[in-house]
């Protein structure tokens, strides 16, 4: 396989999976956020009041904490060709049952259990890993996070005029359960086209498919600290469910209480997967710095996180802002997301070229900057100039999405689904906080929340230690195998990741 070559528009070999996949991420944010674009024709349609729709956004984001976290441990055990099928097409299932609620009550648990598919990006990370060597993987992973992200853009840009198309107050429901049918179909093709590795590749699975495994004692209590948010994230949703009277507070209560006993469970998987620790030395060739995985996660809290966010609300905020009717604030608000597809794989190449660190350093403090100028837009702007506001702050938050994972794939190739899903699950971890502070101040304050946010990132950073040399891999058989995950080694060897 050439290690220079990368023709984008081929379909063939790598290419073709690349293509393959990032449109099988598109389809997933199709799916997971054809609720923005069309809300205020629900929230007319269905009576909703704005306390239930700020519900709903935070709903829409919740069940992608704890999903990625399994999805990628599903993927390192499985391989992403099955997972990600199965993921679309049992997507499809809550989309149509969104689709055609009569209550609010059925609108949010359709809307929680569709938040699963927010998880499809975790296998992605590791399917496109295994097809690209290291010093383009974060071309490749920035093309496919960014032109499936766009997915977003897509729904909020075409959403609402194909709800116009169908015709009435039901317009919605049509255009929602289109969606579903086209994750539906396909899964299917996803399943008959795509393979896990290149021909005459292993893959390697994960030694232990319940938890992340750490290479030292202090990682170790680090892991489990870096824990408890994924769980204080779902009890803070749990207290607003409870503020909005969807449940009762024993419900609440039990929830708590259950979260507790889940984490306790959570953290006896992880220590009976870290045995090793305890018991003796993990071999040199296999070690790696846990620190970088909990910088990687601050990090796309406050970036990827901040976009779901954004994302959820920005058709409703430039509605209300400039008094813009339904289909023209999806319009502008989808360039925010628009910047996807040139952003993401911008921030992957940047990082390619001129090294990881430096590049998540200037990405991370154009975000606070892009953010802190979105915290000022008010009605007195020309609109255009709002939505040129929004595509520049955009453009730090993907690009530094993208530099992210041109990183998660080089700590270890067998661990790429797990590490990629809790670096996903804190992206949702912020969004369902960004999103429950959005519910309680003004845009402004929401705005410059994030901008605090992504300045603790930059000073997370100067703590990075970039990915260099070489980390052992071992398969089924026992047999080693030696990746290079530096930028400049893998430039002068072959193989998929070598």
């Amino acid at each position: 396989m050439s290690q220079t070559a990368f023709n984008i528009f081929s379909f063939t070999g790598k290419i073709k999976i690349l293509h393959l996949t990032w449109f099988a991420f598109f389809l997933t944010f199709v799916v997971w956020f054809n609720l923005a674009p069309i809300l205020t024709e629900i929230q007319a349609s269905m009576g909703l009041s704005e306390s239930e729709v700020s519900t709903l956004l935070i709903l829409n984001v919740a069940l992608a904490i704890p999903a990625r976290v399994l999805i990628g441990m599903a993927t390192d055990q499985f391989g992403p060709r099955r997972v990600f099928s199965g993921l679309l097409i049992l997507s499809s299932i809550p989309c149509f049952i969104f689709a055609f609620a009569e209550n609010f009550t059925q609108l949010a648990l359709a809307r929680f259990a569709m938040g699963f598919v927010g998880a499809g990006f975790v296998v992605g990370i590791r399917m496109v890993s295994e097809w690209f060597p290291a010093h383009q993987l974060g071309t490749a992973e920035g093309i496919y996070g960014g032109w499936g992200n766009f997915g977003s853009a897509a729904v909020a840009f075409t959403l609402p005029t194909i709800a116009l198309i169908f015709g009435g107050e039901n317009g919605w429901r049509w255009a929602v359960a289109l969606t579903g049918l086209m994750a539906l179909v396909y899964g299917f093709v996803y399943f008959a086209s795509a393979r896990d590795v290149p021909e005459g590749s292993k893959y390697f699975k994960s030694r232990n498919a319940t938890a992340l495994q750490v290479t030292s004692r202090g990682d170790l209590w680090f892991l489990l600290l870096m824990k408890v948010p994924l769980y204080l994230a779902l009890a803070l949703l749990t207290w607003r469910l409870t503020n909005v009277d969807l449940f009762r507070p024993v419900t609440g209560y039990v929830i708590y209480g259950g979260l507790l006993v889940l984490y306790a469970y959570d953290a006896m998987l992880t220590l009976r997967a870290n045995r090793q620790v305890f018991t003796g030395e993990v071999p040199e060739f296999q070690r790696y710095k846990f620190k970088q995985i909990a910088i990687l996660n601050v990090l796309y809290f406050a970036t990827f996180g901040s976009e779901l966010a954004v994302v959820s609300m920005l058709p409703l905020f430039f509605a209300n802002t400039f008094e813009l009717t339904p289909v023209v604030a999806g319009m502008v608000a989808s360039a925010y997301a628009f910047m996807n597809l040139v952003s993401r794989p911008g921030g992957g190449m940047i990082s390619d070229r001129f090294g990881r660190k430096s590049t998540l350093l200037i990405l991370t403090a154009g975000l606070a900057g892009g953010y802190a100028l979105m915290s000022v837009i008010d009605g007195g702007w020309a609109v255009w100039v709002a939505m040129l506001a929004a595509m520049l702050c955009s453009f730090f938050v993907q690009a530094g999405e993208g530099a992210v994972f041109a990183v998660v794939p080089l700590i270890r190739r067998s661990l790429t689904g797990q590490i990629a899903g809790m670096t996903g699950a804190y992206g949702n971890v912020g969004a369902v906080i960004y999103l429950i502070i959005f519910s309680v101040v003004d845009s402004s304050t929401f705005f410059l929340v994030i901008a605090g946010t992504a300045v603790i990132g930059f000073v997370a950073l100067l703590f990075f230690e970039e990915p260099t040399g070489e980390i052992g891999e071992v398969d089924e058989d026992g047999n080693v195998t030696m990746i290079n995950v530096g930028i400049r080694a893998s430039r002068n060897t072959d193989g998929a990741m070598a």
